[in-house]
C-alpha cells in the first residue's frame, strides 16, 4: 500500500523538523513520533475520503466521558494492513518495531470497561463502514499513573502527552464557546483518526480541550499581578486537566459537572452547526444524527439540546422535545442503585442556572405526562427528575431519549424487573438489550498473533477477523490431540512472554508451568478481589499445614486501579500486597504459590495478560456486574471462566458450555431470597478455615500502615456500616463454593489435553461477543444507520 522509499524519506524529514537531529540520533520515543507522523500523512487522504463519502448520510455520535483507546501505532498498522511493510522499512533503517511500539504512551483517557467499550465500538464502527464518531474530553493527565509503595497504591499524574501526540489534529478553526455562570471557556477540538480494518473507512474521535478566551492578561502582568495575568487560562485548563477528579467535596463535584457539561455542550454545538451548514433544517436533525449517551455522564445532553433548539434557534418547546427525544439514546451500565448518578440541585443552580431551569421545565412536563397515565401525587415521586434536592440523571436520560438499553441479557432483565421497573411499566417500548462486545482485531489478532495464526490455519480463512462467528468452526477440533497440543504450546509461549515482562517490570519471577489465575479489572468491592485474596491466604495456610501435594502450583495475578477517594478499594490493594509479601517470601511456598499485583494496569499491559491467562476470574456478586468485557477477552484467548452467573458470564457459559467453565456461588434469585435474613457470622464460624483468613485483617498478621483500613474491611463484613448491611457483597457466603470451584480447576488442569479442550470450546464460542455484532444491533435497532 505504501511506498517504502517515501516512508523512509518522510521519517527522516520528521526527525529533522521535529527534533533537529537525524533519525539515527533519535531515541525510541522520538523515533515513534517520527514514524507515526509519517504514517499519519498516508492516513489523512483516507480520512478525507471517508468524510466525503459520508456527506449527507445519517451519522451516529457516541458521547462518552471515557475513551480508553490504548496505544495507536500497532492497531493502526494492523488495520491499514501494512505491518509487514512497516517492519521491513524500520528494519532496513536499523530500528526495531517492537521497541518503537513499546515507546508509545497509553492514552489514559478511561478507567475501565466503560472507556474500553467505547474504544471497541469506534473500531467496529469504522471496520464495518458505519459513520460512527466519538465525542469526549482530551484529558491532559488521564486517570492516573499507579505505583505501589509499601504495598499501597500511590497516584501520580499520567502525563501521556509529554512526548506529543502524533495521531491528533488540533482544529482551532472549529472551536466553540461553552458558558458557565462565571463566564465562558473555549472548547478546542482535537481530532484523531479511527481506522477501520482494511483502511477503507476512517472515522473520527473528537476530543475537546478547554482553553481560555483570554489566555494572558497583559494589563494585569504590567500591574505586577502575575498570578492574575494567567488566572483565566489556569481556570479554563483545569476543566480538562484530569479524568475523574476526586469528588469527595463540592469543589471536586463542581469540576466533574463542568467537565460533563463542557464536552456535551461543545459536541452538540458542533454537530448542530455542521447540520445547518449542510443546508438541512432543524426539523430534520434526527434524520441525520443519532446520539448515544454512554452512561449518565453525558445526560446533560437532554437539557442542553433543548436549550440550543429553543433559546438559540427559537424552536417551539414541544417540537424541540420531540427532536431531542428522537435524536438521543441512553446506555445504562449499572444495576447498583447507588451508582445511578445524581447531582445536588444546589450545584446545578450555581454552575448551570439556565440548564437547571430547563431541567425544571422537563420535570414539570414529566409530571403532566405521568398524570395522563393515571400516576398522580406521591406515586410520581419515584419518577421525578428533581426530588429531595437531587437531579437524577438516569431518570433524565430515560425520559429524554427514545431508547434505554442494558449491556447484557441478565442486566437488561434486572433493570426491567427491579431498578427501572417503574419506567419499564410506562415505556416498555424504549427498553432493549445490547450485550457488550470486544474487537477481535486488537484482542486476538494483534495481542495474540500465535493463536491468530492457528485459528486461521484451522478455519482455512482469516475471515474471522471481520466475522467472529466463524470461530464455531473450531469445535470440530476439540478432540484432536494434535491441535490441543499446539494450543497448549501457544499458551505456554504467551505465559513465558508475560513472565519475562513481569520479571523486567515488577522484579518477580513466576513459573510458566503453574496455573496463571488472573483477575484484572477496576478495583471495586462488588468485583470481589477480596474473595480472591481470602482464597489465596487459605491456600497458603493449607501449604503451611502440609497440604502442598494436593495443591496444583498457581500464580495469582491481579491488576487494578482504585479510585483515589475510594478508601476500601485502596485497603484491598494494600491487603493483597501484604499477602503477596508473605507468600512470595516464604520458602515453603516456592514452586507452589506466587502472588503478583501488576503496577499501573492499562491497555498495553492487558494485551500481554489476556493471552497468557489459564483462568479468568469473574467473581462479582451475582446481579451486580452489568456485563463485563474482560471476561470476553479472556474467553477469546482460550481461558475458561471461574465465576458467578452474573453479567455476560451467563451468555459466555451458554455459548461455550457450563462444563467448560467453573461456575460457583449464589444466583441472583437466591441472594434476593436470603438478603433480609442473611447472617455472615454463620459462614464465618462454620466454614473451615474462613474465620482464620478473615481475622488476618485484625489479628496482627498484616500491617495496614496505621490507616485502620483492614479493621474497616473486617467490620464491613461482620458489622456492616450505616449505608449497608454486613457482608453486603456476600463474600463470606460464597467462599466455600468458590474454594470448591478452585479445587476443581486444580484437578482438571493436571490433564493438559482435557483442559485445552475447554479452552478451545471457549474460543469457538466467542463469536457472539464481537463488538461488530453489538454495533450492528445498535445501528439497526436504535440508530437506523446504514453502512
Amino acid at each position: 500500500m505504501f511506498d517504502k522509499k517515501r516512508l523512509q524519506e518522510r521519517m527522516n524529514a520528521h526527525a529533522a523538523v521535529s527534533f533537529g537531529r537525524t533519525l539515527k540520533e533519535l531515541n525510541a520515543r522520538e523515533s515513534h513520533i517520527a514514524f507515526s507522523k509519517a504514517i499519519m500523512e498516508e492516513v489523512v487522504p483516507l480520512w478525507t475520503a471517508t468524510r466525503e463519502k459520508q456527506e449527507g448520510k445519517k451519522k451516529a455520535c457516541y458521547f462518552s466521558a471515557e475513551f480508553l483507546m490504548g496505544r495507536a501505532l500497532g492497531n493502526n498498522l494492523m488495520n491499514l494492513g501494512i505491518n509487514d511493510e512497516a517492519r521491513e522499512v524500520l528494519g532496513g533503517m536499523g530500528l526495531d518495531i517492537n521497541d518503537i511500539e513499546e515507546a508509545e504512551e497509553d492514552a489514559g483517557l478511561g478507567n475501565g470497561g466503560l472507556g474500553r467499550l467505547a474504544a471497541c465500538f469506534l473500531d467496529s464502527g469504522a471496520s464495518l463502514g458505519y459513520p460512527l464518531n466519538g465525542y469526549g474530553i482530551r484529558y491532559e493527565y488521564g486517570i492516573f499513573k499507579q505505583s505501589i509503595k509499601d504495598g499501597a497504591q500511590v497516584e501520580e499524574g499520567d502525563n501521556w502527552l509529554e512526548y506529543g501526540d502524533p495521531w491528533s489534529v488540533r482544529r482551532l478553526d472549529e472551536a466553540v464557546e461553552v458558558s458557565f455562570f462565571d463566564g465562558p471557556v473555549l472548547a478546542v477540538p482535537y481530532d484523531t483518526p479511527v481506522i477501520g480494518y482494511g483502511g477503507k473507512t476512517v472515522n473520527t474521535l473528537r476530543l475537546w480541550k478547554a482553553e481560555a478566551l483570554k489566555p494572558f492578561g497583559f494589563k494585569e502582568f504590567n500591574d505586577e499581578d502575575y498570578e492574575g495575568s494567567v488566572r483565566e487560562k489556569n481556570n479554563a485548563e483545569t476543566i480538562t486537566k484530569v479524568l475523574y477528579p476526586n469528588d469527595c467535596t463540592d469543589k471536586g463535584k463542581l469540576l466533574r459537572l463542568r467537565q460533563q457539561y463542557f464536552f456535551v455542550s461543545a459536541s452538540l454545538q458542533d454537530i448542530l452547526a455542521k447540520h445547518l451548514e449542510n443546508g438541512f433544517s432543524l426539523e430534520s436533525f434526527p434524520d441525520y444524527h443519532a446520539i448515544q449517551l454512554n452512561d449518565t455522564h453525558p445526560a446533560v445532553a437532554v437539557p442542553e439540546l433543548m436549550r440550543l433548539l429553543t433559546e438559540v434557534h427559537g424552536m417551539d418547546w414541544d417540537e424541540a422535545f420531540d427532536i431531542t427525544r428522537r435524536t438521543l439514546a441512553y446506555t445504562n451500565h449499572t444495576i447498583l442503585a447507588e451508582a445511578l448518578e445524581q447531582w445536588p440541585v444546589r450545584l446545578y443552580r450555581k454552575l448551570l442556572p439556565g440548564i437547571y431551569g430547563i431541567i425544571s421545565k422537563i420535570d414539570r412536563q414529566l409530571q403532566s405526562d405521568l398524570r395522563s397515565k393515571g400516576i398522580r401525587g406521591k406515586a410520581q415521586d419515584r419518577y421525578r427528575i428533581l426530588l429531595g434536592g437531587s437531579v437524577k440523571m438516569a431518570w433524565l436520560s430515560i425520559y429524554g431519549t427514545h431508547s434505554t438499553n442494558g449491556v447484557a441479557e441478565l442486566h437488561t432483565e434486572l433493570l426491567k424487573e427491579t431498578e427501572l421497573r417503574h419506567w419499564y411499566d410506562i415505556y416498555p417500548e424504549r427498553f432493549n438489550n445490547k450485550t457488550n462486545g470486544i474487537t477481535q482485531r486488537r484482542w486476538l489478532k494483534m495481542s495474540n498473533p500465535e493463536l491468530s495464526a492457528l485459528v486461521t490455519e484451522l478455519l482455512g480463512t482469516d475471515g474471522w477477523i471481520t466475522d467472529l462467528d466463524l470461530l464455531k468452526g473450531l469445535r470440530g477440533y476439540t478432540d484432536d490431540a494434535n491441535v490441543l497440543e499446539r494450543l497448549n504450546e501457544i499458551k505456554r509461549v504467551k505465559k513465558v512472554q508475560l513472565a519475562e515482562h513481569i520479571r523486567k517490570v515488577e522484579g518477580i519471577e513466576i513459573d510458566p508451568d503453574s496455573i496463571f489465575d488472573i483477575q484484572i479489572k477496576r478495583l471495586h468491592e462488588y468485583k470481589r478481589q477480596l474473595l480472591n485474596a481470602f482464597h489465596i491466604l487459605d491456600l497458603y495456610y493449607r501449604i503451611k499445614e502440609g497440604d502442598a501435594e494436593n495443591i496444583t502450583p498457581r500464580t495469582f495475578i491481579f491488576g487494578a486501579k482504585a479510585a483515589p477517594g475510594y478508601k476500601r478499594a485502596k485497603g484491598i490493594i494494600k491487603y493483597i500486597n501484604e499477602i503477596a509479601s508473605l507468600v512470595n517470601s516464604d520458602p515453603e511456598t516456592k514452586g507452589k504459590l506466587k502472588v503478583v499485583f501488576v503496577t499501573n494496569y492499562r491497555v498495553s499491559y492487558a494485551e500481554k495478560l489476556f493471552p497468557a491467562a489459564d483462568i479468568s476470574e469473574q467473581i462479582s456478586t451475582a446481579g451486580k456486574e452489568a456485563s463485563g468485557t474482560g471476561n470476553m477477552k479472556f474467553m477469546l484467548n482460550g481461558a475458561p471462566t471461574i465465576g458467578t452467573l452474573d453479567g455476560a458470564n451467563i451468555e459466555i457459559v451458554e455459548e461455550s458450555g457450563e462444563e467448560n467453565n467453573f461456575i460457583f456461588g449464589l444466583k441472583v434469585d437466591e441472594i434476593e431470597d436470603m438478603k433480609e435474613t442473611y447472617d455472615p457470622h454463620v459462614p464465618y464460624l462454620e466454614v473451615p478455615g474462613l474465620k482464620r483468613v478473615v481475622d488476618s485483617l485484625i489479628d496482627g498478621t498484616f500491617n495496614d500502615g496505621g490507616t485502620g483500613a483492614f479493621r474497616e474491611l473486617h467490620d464491613s463484613l461482620l458489622k456492616g456500616a450505616s449505608w449497608h448491611k454486613p457482608d453486603n457483597y456476600f463474600i463470606l457466603a460464597d467462599f466455600a463454593s468458590y474454594r470448591e470451584a478452585q479445587e476443581e480447576v486444580g484437578k482438571v488442569f493436571k490433564d493438559r489435553l482435557s483442559f485445552a479442550g475447554k479452552c478451545l470450546m471457549n474460543i469457538s464460542g466467542a463469536g457472539k461477543f464481537s463488538s461488530d455484532r453489538t454495533i450492528r444491533e445498535y445501528a439497526n435497532e436504535i440508530w437506523n444507520l446504514e453502512n
